[in-house]
């Protein structure tokens, strides 16, 4: 019908829409101002239009960057579609759409699009239906969406966090960027939606009391007139139960619970990752400051400890979150997983994994070394040979933790941010390289295992060097944690062929039972269990006026042990000199004065 639509579109060249162009046109239907040059919305507030559903279509104008207070009241005293998409709105202010009664509202394809006030639907009717796809957006109103029954938010990757759900209380369709979204509309409870008539309230009470006959005579006569069913073409889907569709569904990686899904689990995490937080802490800090020399076993020994102290750090930090996010980690999910904490997270535990399997190789090789060539003395491997080693594992340990934070693998793919993406070929590379290098690495260990367990057993080495017990004791405690990391790397490798054995949830019982136990558990079997971590530690003590009767039985079996070895050496065809005899009565006199403090401290 004529005057009933008016279409301005591609005119560049228009670049301003006076405030009075749309006046007074009750029989419009559809205004469309398309890809023009306008720099402003135009006023639309006094077009005044009767019609039911008019259309207001506003798009391609990417110079307008404001919908401004106000901006479409008047325009329709009935329902309105407003389709504003693919401008260069940035901004949408408070009271936008106040006077309105929408069905739609598409703000979809605005590209720059990242703020809409708080208040934006506040005096206004509905929308039905929201599409917000491709924008900017990092919030949704929390004002105005009760009335939503439809929501369309897809490719908006800034959208991490959605209001409450209680919010959408009319909603039963969703499709949105991210699965985890949809875990918060789960057996979310829909109320009566809003109908255009009031007396269609009654239908929702009438097919639960109402048994429907084939032809629904039952179920509309309780509501209405004989004389008014007939002609009326009945809607037979009309008692279905509403029920929430949200798309895209969680999937296997990003499954609807929290960071740990299991309770128990929540409790192990802080247990061991305070205990390898403490346990590797106490270590450095006793090695570090110990007067005596830092030999190759006490370097490599410090290695293993910082790289457990990552592990432990790892798990501090996802324990924490889980603990923050705990009932609504699908709010949180994208935040955290797209972001520099999950980065972070990865790259800790990724490191410390594999500087520890690598440290543990070195150890193992060489206790090998120190066992197979012990009369050798010129074969001793030194501290200036074992510094380049640890080094290139610090150098390889980066390089495996940084890959994924350059898209070689990813982070992000799952909530305890481990590389679990094998998407592409590449991606499966980088993990089957990693679980291929620790089963080398295992390999080399058993092989080291069994050469040292045949070399201790030759009665040539038996004395030649006190290392051999160390030895014997350090294979097994490195060939037992080599066995705690079998099931994981089992698992690993059948999904890195995409032929998973465990679910994602299941997979977190490896992650706290399994996969950090040794960075636990190294600290107290290498170290703080060992005679000589705990001389270190009481000599430590002593320093801050603490346990200074046990630092000081050290010290005499130090200098006994020095004694020993002094008498040791007198033996045989090698005379002491005189000034030597006169050393060793003096060490003689200061024993005896120790024996007698230590006898009066007692």
């Amino acid at each position: 019908m004529p005057g009933t639509w008016r279409l301005i579109q591609n005119t560049k060249n228009l670049v301003y829409i006076e405030a009075g162009a749309f006046t007074n046109l009750p029989q419009l239907k559809y205004l469309s101002i398309c890809n023009t040059g306008i720099r402003k919305l135009p006023d639309v507030t006094k077009i005044f239009s009767s019609e039911f559903n008019f259309i207001l279509e506003i798009c391609d104008n990417l110079h307008i960057t404001t919908v401004p207070g106000n901006a479409f009241q008047g325009m329709n005293n009935e329902s309105i579609t407003l389709k504003l998409y693919g401008n260069g709105f940035e901004e949408i202010q408070s009271h936008a759409f106040n006077g309105t009664t929408l069905i739609s509202l598409e703000l979809k394809e605005n590209a720059h699009l990242e703020k809409m006030h708080n208040d934006a639907f506040r005096g206004a009717t509905g929308p039905s239906v929201l599409d917000i796809s491709s924008t900017k957006l990092q919030a949704l109103p929390s004002y105005g969406l009760e009335s939503i029954q439809t929501l369309i938010a897809t490719s908006s990757y800034s959208l991490k966090k959605l209001p409450s759900r209680e919010k959408f209380t009319n909603l039963l369709d969703a499709t949105l960027t991210y699965p985890s979204h949809c875990c918060a509309f789960r057996n979310l409870p829909t109320k009566e939606q809003n109908f255009s008539f009031s007396i269609f309230k009654n239908f929702s009470k009438q097919c639960e009391s109402t048994a429907r006959r084939p032809n629904n005579e039952t179920l509309y006569s309780a509501v209405f007139a004989e004389s008014e069913l007939s002609g009326w073409d009945y809607d037979y889907g009309f008692c279905l139960p509403k029920t929430l569709q949200c798309a895209p569904e969680p999937d296997a990686f990003n499954p609807c619970e929290d960071i740990m899904g299991y309770d128990f689990l929540r409790v192990l995490i802080w247990l061991i990752n305070i205990l390898a937080i403490v346990g590797n802490v106490t270590v450095l800090f006793v090695l570090l400051t110990s007067r005596y020399k830092l030999t190759v076993p006490r370097f490599l020994m410090c290695n293993l400890s910082f790289a457990d102290l990552c592990m432990g750090l790892y798990l501090l930090l996802i324990a924490s979150v889980d603990a923050q996010t705990k009932g609504q980690y699908y709010n949180h999910a994208i935040e955290w997983q797209t972001g520099s904490g999950c980065s972070a997270a990865g790259f800790f535990t990724v490191f410390a994994s594999e500087l520890s399997v690598y440290t543990l190789t070195v150890i193992t090789l060489e206790r090998w070394h120190t066992i197979t060539y012990a009369i050798q003395l010129d074969q001793k491997l030194r501290l200036k040979h074992a510094i380049p080693v640890m080094l290139g594992g610090w150098l390889f340990a980066s390089l495996i933790a940084t890959l994924p934070l350059v898209g070689v693998s990813s982070y992000m793919k799952v909530s305890i941010c481990l590389p679990m993406d094998v998407e592409t070929t590449l991606s499966q590379v980088y993990i089957l390289t990693i679980l291929i290098l620790n089963v080398l690495a295992f390999i080399i260990i058993c092989a080291c295992y069994i050469k040292i367990y045949f070399a201790v057993q030759n009665p040539e080495l038996m004395a030649a060097n006190r290392d051999t017990k160390i030895a014997k004791k350090m294979a097994v405690l490195i060939f037992t944690d080599f066995t705690c990391m079998a099931p994981i790397s089992f698992f690993a490798i059948s999904a890195a062929f995409k032929v998973p054995l465990i679910t994602v949830t299941n997979s977190k019982v490896l992650l706290v039972l399994f996969y950090p136990v040794n960075s636990c558990a190294n600290p107290f079997l290498y170290a703080i269990f060992t005679k000589a971590f705990r001389r270190d530690f009481f000599l430590l003590l002593s320093k801050f006026g603490c346990c200074k009767y046990r630092a000081e039985l050290y010290r005499r079996k130090d200098f006994s042990a020095y004694i020993s070895n002094c008498k040791n050496g007198f033996t045989g065809s090698n005379k002491p000199s005189r000034s030597t005899l006169k050393l060793t009565t003096l060490q003689c006199q200061y024993s005896a004065v120790l024996d007698k403090a230590c006898c009066k401290e007692c």
